[in-house]
């Protein structure tokens, strides 16, 4: 049986590490300070991977993030994937010079699928992850592109399976409801979508403690659960969330 994985999202702003709720940012800190108040390098072997978005509003600067990528992944010996603001195959080749293993799509995939194409035809489909942020609204949940600002006239199901045609490598499933809340993930949701791609499915948006976490790797389809919260997670909260699902009998790599 594959091992499940355990990711941890980093959200980047024009220069700054933000902490995200309901795709509302606020400002937590520069490299320098995550350098200091997470030390990448000591708790890589407490994560699978590592994932960077760039949710700055308005025009991204590719060039920006991708120094900042490269600072974040010195010396730290865990898949990185990395995105936001990706609109090229150039912008793609950039993120991957500077340390990203894989990168990672959203707009686009809507806008112009061909781009989503052309990666993986250079780099392959384990390349390439897709995201997918959607909004319950009428109790039905609804795509959403362009930092979340815009919902998009195609169901989920078939917005899903469209992914899955084009070849993406993996998905993550990212609730804008739950995002920075704690409260734990969009349970329902990930329940009824999960099984509707055979592709990696990471969910994201939610959790707040080591029993989400647990909760979420428990859900037939998941293959990895995703947090962005930096204030939960911060100090040892990493290493002993992952100690704790371990002991719980998840389906975890086990590192001495």
């Amino acid at each position: 049986m594959l091992r499940k994985r355990l990711i941890f999202g980093l959200i980047f702003n024009d220069g700054s590490f933000m902490q995200s709720r309901n795709f509302r940012l606020q400002r937590v800190g520069d490299v320098r300070w995550l350098e200091k108040n997470y030390k990448f390098r000591d708790i890589a072997f407490s994560l699978d991977e590592l994932v960077v978005l760039d949710a700055t509003k308005g025009t991204k600067n590719i060039d920006k993030f991708a120094a900042a990528v490269n600072r974040i992944v010195e010396n730290v010996f865990i898949p990185v994937a990395a995105g936001g603001g990706i609109k090229s195959i150039e912008d793609a080749a950039l993120l991957f010079r500077n340390g990203a293993d894989k990168v990672i799509i959203n707009s686009q995939l809507y806008t112009n699928p061909s781009l989503a194409t052309d990666i993986i035809n250079q780099y392959g489909s384990q390349s390439l992850v897709a995201s997918v942020d959607y909004k319950v609204i009428d109790d039905k949940p609804v795509v959403h592109i362009n930092d979340g600002t815009t919902a998009i006239p195609v169901a989920l199901d078939e917005y899903l399976i469209n992914l899955e045609k084009i070849g993406v490598g993996e998905i993550i499933f990212n609730s804008i409801d739950k995002d920075g809340t704690g409260f734990g993930y969009d349970v329902d949701n990930i329940e009824k979508y999960a099984g509707v791609v055979n592709v990696p499915f990471i969910i994201m948006g939610g959790a707040g403690n080591e029993n989400h976490l647990m909760s979420g790797l428990s859900i037939d389809g998941v293959s990895a659960v995703a947090t962005a919260n930096l204030f939960n997670f911060i100090g040892n909260g990493l290493p002993s969330a992952r100690q704790h699902m371990l002991e719980n009998g998840a389906n975890l790599a086990h590192w001495e």
